[in-house]
């Protein structure tokens, strides 16, 4: 037997049980001071401002009506930690809970945003936020560094991952402080550390776990954003939550939502290879069964085929076609070595016709000095000198008068 139930047997509508939460809500919650982050901020053409109040563990809907908003414009800016004032609502149309703010006081630290702003202008402005800028993440890196804290549930979650789907992949982690005075110095110095590296590292992974903007703050600092742009290494950067983004997001070549997300896409190339392997594996199995099939039928049809059977069949005409090139060869080389004898015969005559010897026979001499230089005018000797006149069959030694 079922347990008595309160109001059992009584159905509400869904709006009886909408009003009942909004009234009983109103009713405990009517003047409450909430701090949070103020995230998803928006306006509507009404002047209505609709945001979302954020800590490490929830988020809580807000709404400041226009005539509220305007004076607390300058505290209500994406990123800052405010404190608010109002009431406890329920929007029944879509059964949401949220709360009505009448006034907002920006915390010590809200200024944060502002000088987020500030910092993403500049380096902006500087290109270090460019797309031409940008290298390519490594399809297959053998050899991962990581900068996180050694400590924190980020390591923890990129280890996971990567051991679980890239078991082979060496992963070097860079210890450091990822919230404090003394995080983005060391952040910076790691990313540095690793770009020298020995054997070289392929990828980079710059991030930490979830986080107040307070918390998060190291990952916008100028110092960090300017060692990731340095980096010869492609960084990946992987800081808080998917709705978290700093200034390391924009400088990295690449921006992962979460620690795990920045290591499944490391390795998503590795898984999809693998896939892709096991495809053309099972293709590749096809393909050989397919063949195997189509290589017997024609194996088949070959063993009675007339040229196994008479093999001969296939080389008598070539064997004809043989001889009568052989033939015509052999006709070919002696007209061309009879043409080249003729043509070697003329040439030769016609040398010997112009060479030096046969001047000297016709009566003609060549007359040298003593060191062998043609004498061609008489300019060119003195009295008493020694000359010496070549002759058809010799040489005459000869002196000037």
């Amino acid at each position: 037997m079922e347990p008595e139930a309160p109001f059992r047997g009584q159905v509400f509508t869904v709006t009886a049980i909408t009003l009942a939460i909004k009234q009983m809500m109103e009713g405990v919650f009517r003047d409450v001071f909430v701090e949070g982050e103020v995230s998803n901020l928006r306006e509507a053409a009404s002047g209505h401002v609709y945001f979302d109040l954020k800590d490490r563990e929830a988020l809580l809907s807000a709404v400041m009506f226009k005539w509220d908003a305007r004076k607390y414009a300058f505290e209500l800016q994406e990123g800052v930690q405010v404190r608010v004032w109002g009431s406890l609502s329920c929007y029944a149309k879509q059964g949401r809970y949220q709360i009505v703010v009448k006034t907002a006081e920006a915390l010590a630290k809200g200024n944060l945003f502002l000088e987020f702003e500030k910092l993403k202008k500049k380096l902006e402005a500087e290109g270090l936020f460019a797309p031409e800028h940008k290298k390519e993440i490594p399809a297959y890196p053998q050899r991962i560094g990581v900068v996180t804290s050694p400590t924190g549930a980020a390591v923890r979650d990129i280890l996971s991952v990567l051991k679980r789907r890239s078991p082979h992949l060496e992963v070097i982690v860079a210890p450091v402080l990822v919230q404090g005075d003394e995080a983005a110095p060391q952040i910076a110095q790691a990313i540095e550390d690793l770009n020298r590296f020995k054997p070289a590292v392929d990828v980079l992974l710059v991030g930490r776990g979830g986080g107040s903007i307070e918390d998060l703050w190291a990952f916008n600092e100028e110092i960090v954003a300017r060692a990731i742009f340095k980096s010869n290494i492609p960084v990946i950067s992987c800081v808080g939550h998917e709705v978290d983004f700093t200034i390391a997001d924009f400088v990295a070549d690449l921006r992962a939502p979460t620690p795990s997300a920045a290591a499944e896409l490391v390795v998503q190339n590795s898984q999809n290879t693998q896939g892709y392997i096991a495809q053309l594996q099972k293709r590749l199995l096809q393909s050989v069964s397919l063949f195997y099939e189509r290589a017997k039928r024609r194996f088949d049809l070959a063993v009675n085929s007339r040229v196994l059977t008479h093999p001969e069949t296939l080389t008598q005409a070539k064997e004809q076609e043989l001889d009568d090139l052989t033939a015509a060869l052999d006709a070919a080389w002696k007209d061309k070595l009879a043409a080249f004898t003729h043509r070697f015969s003329l040439a030769k005559n016609q040398l010997s016709a112009l060479g030096p010897q046969a001047v000297l026979k016709r009566g003609y001499s060549i007359t040298r000095s003593a060191d062998g230089s043609v004498i061609s005018r008489v300019g060119q000797t003195q009295p008493g000198q020694t000359v010496y006149i070549q002759v058809q069959d010799g040489m005459i030694h000869s002196e000037v008068k």
